[in-house]
């Protein structure tokens, strides 16, 4: 009796082991072909921020009403 259920159990793991290492190859081969596609694609221009145009950094010119 004792034998059955140890046998039982060991055929649950191996399958339960050997779905782990085929859902852990999926998942590579997916990030693998993620990686491809990242280096294949043409490199976006950077958008500015509209709000942020023409902003020099560093100091700014004194205001003209400071001037009075």
């Amino acid at each position: 009796m004792d034998m059955a259920n140890k046998t039982q159990n060991t055929f649950k793991k191996k399958e339960r082991e050997d779905a782990k290492r085929r859902k852990r190859k999926a998942k590579e081969i997916k990030r693998q072909e993620r990686k491809d596609l990242k280096t294949d694609q043409e490199p976006r221009e950077e958008i500015g921020d509209p709000d942020l145009e023409g902003i020099v950094p560093g100091p700014q010119p004194k205001p003209d009403i400071w001037d009075e």
